[in-house]
């Protein structure tokens, strides 16, 4: 049987916004091949969608051409965007997408992403502040992220650098929550058994999530 999650699960600090502040009809007046208005739609959310690139690819640049590519590929199917929802989920799943058919091995920055990790570490570990302030924690929590498969890893990016709820984060990775729950299950089992013993969860403490499948 498959637990909700409990609501300890995420005091996410530093996220990337889920959602920035749209202008009224940028959509509407993008579809009428007003290149202002593409312009102003790429300003308003490359921020977000250049994180979820940076955080799976470790590469500066391929982040860069994937966020590139993403805004190219919004503008020539600008007339299927719906007007009444935001595009950020849509561009988020065009992201991830791209993203894993370029990567054909993961590459890692000479600075880790700390604000997911430390994001991460909430859930991870008892003393959190201890975690963060440990160069060696975070190195091994980079390297943990970046061997899990890439599914789960995508779970980790939505929910803990953005901020997605449960739901937000399935619709964009296209599975039901049920299956989203479950990939950050086995993702935070994994990761914390890369810890030290010392900054794990104490035993008998609650575990966050408690999944049975995948």
């Amino acid at each position: 049987m498959t637990n909700p999650i409990t609501p300890q699960l995420g005091e996410r600090a530093a996220q990337v916004p889920v959602e920035p502040s749209q202008p009224d009809n940028l959509v509407e007046r993008m579809k009428s091949g007003d290149l202002d208005a593409f312009e102003e739609f790429f300003n308003t959310f490359k921020r977000p969608v250049y994180a979820t690139a940076l955080a799976i690819t470790r590469d500066p640049f391929l982040a860069e051409e994937v966020l590139q590519d993403c805004f190219v590929k919004a503008y020539r199917v600008r007339e299927r965007l719906d007007e009444a929802r935001s595009p950020l989920p849509w561009l988020q799943r065009v992201t991830i997408n791209l993203c894993y058919s370029r990567v054909s091995r993961r590459r890692t920055l000479a600075e880790p992403i700390t604000s997911l990790i430390t994001n991460l570490v909430v859930d991870l570990a008892a003393r959190p502040d201890q975690v963060v302030e440990s160069r060696e924690v975070l190195d091994v929590l980079q390297r943990g992220i970046d061997a899990l498969p890439p599914k789960q890893q995508t779970a980790i990016v939505l929910y803990y650098l953005h901020g997605y709820s449960l739901a937000e984060a399935a619709e964009i990775a296209d599975c039901n929550v049920g299956t989203m729950k479950s990939r950050l299950h086995y993702a935070l089992k994994a990761l914390r058994a890369r810890l030290p013993i010392e900054r794990r969860l104490p035993v008998g403490a609650p575990v966050p999530l408690k999944m049975t499948n995948r």
